[in-house]
């Protein structure tokens, strides 16, 4: 037996289900390595017609403008896309996207800015990111421990947390933040806004945690088939637990970059932020069956949304109808999902 076909038999051996390992036979690309690459002609396509509807597109200011105002959802999408892979959802992310960083805008700032003062500016960052874990730990505990309907909870953790920002912000806008919370949001390295390069560093750390972990593997068996993943002697509900609260903590820092850029919290932050999510993660190959999609993919999804909704506004087309193409790429992807792997992934 040649040696390359026993080499792609071990690796299929070992692979975990739900998932193909990345396996190279005879110096081809895997179906699912393609897969990932299926929205970079798209991208390339409206980088094309972008700079031809208006010159600007493709300026260094343009673009920087459009990863920095892409990279708060792109880390929904990212917390998203793991959930969706262990074959769960979190409705609540966008909720936890403003309660965070508004929990910490009402202790620190001062009463002009509509909050109370109780603590130094300084702890505003921990306070957000511990105020994402505890939403978090909740989720788990209730899906987790209890057993719960994850779509009903988090559902209902979206219009509860939804509700306490705007009892502590009393329907307001926080501003006069303290300069803890508007430094990521404003601050650059190396000429590259900060939030972008803390945006492509958590991506690169899910891409390799994913690819070429033991515990990015777990995720895809759970999410694959849960029952052979504890015979097969994953802490199911400990993976489970880690994916649902670092989701929120990521939801919380999102929250925290968003303030930042626009230096207040208002009380509808991220409202209606989860459809865009959703969108990416769905055209970026993500299979709401779990299981199935990689962060690559995940990042072209929401890096193309954004191109169009930038390419839409330089063309002049009103804001509102960005929300519909939204949902009609959802329909296409679902389409395209029929026909290339003969059924709907839904």
């Amino acid at each position: 037996m040649p040696e390359t076909v026993r080499a792609g038999s071990a690796a299929s051996d070992t692979a975990p289900t739900g998932r193909k390992g990345p396996v190279l036979l005879g110096g081809k690309i895997p179906l699912a390595r393609l897969r990932d690459l299926a929205l970079v002609p798209a991208i390339v396509v409206i980088a094309v017609v972008g700079q031809i509807v208006n010159p600007v597109f493709l300026q260094t200011d343009n673009l920087i403008n459009v990863l920095q105002t892409m990279s708060e959802m792109a880390l929904l999408v990212l917390a998203q896309t793991m959930i969706l892979i262990v074959k769960k959802m979190d409705l609540s992310l966008e909720s936890t996207m403003g309660l965070a960083p508004g929990v910490a805008a009402w202790l620190t700032i001062g009463s002009a800015g509509h909050g109370l003062g109780l603590v130094p500016g300084a702890w505003a960052v921990p306070i957000t990111l511990v105020t994402g874990l505890l939403v978090g730990a909740v989720n788990a505990l209730l899906i987790i421990r209890f057993g719960l309907n994850g779509f009903i909870v988090t559902l209902g953790m979206l219009i509860v947390l939804r509700g306490i920002l705007t009892g502590i912000s009393g329907g307001q806008t926080f501003f006069q933040l303290p300069d803890s919370m508007l430094y990521l949001g404003t601050t650059q390295w190396l000429g590259v806004p900060a939030s972008i390069w803390i945006c492509l560093a958590l991506f690169a750390v899910a891409i390799v945690v994913l690819g070429w972990t033991s515990f990015g593997r777990s995720l895809y068996a759970i999410g694959g088939n849960i029952d052979a993943a504890k015979a097969a002697g994953i802490r199911t509900d400990r993976v489970l637990t880690i994916v649902i609260v670092t989701g929120s903590v990521l939801a919380a820092l999102a929250g925290l970059l968003l303030s930042g850029r626009l230096a207040s919290v208002a009380s509808a932050q991220g409202n209606g932020y989860i459809f865009t999510v959703f969108a990416a993660a769905v055209i970026g190959g993500i299979s709401l069956n779990g299981g199935k999609g990689t962060m690559f993919g995940a990042f072209t999804g929401i890096l193309l949304l954004f191109m169009i909704q930038n390419v839409l506004t330089l063309a002049g087309v009103p804001a509102q109808w960005i929300g519909a193409l939204n949902g009609l790429i959802i329909l296409v992807a679902l389409m395209i999902s029929r026909i290339t792997g003969g059924k709907v992934q839904n």
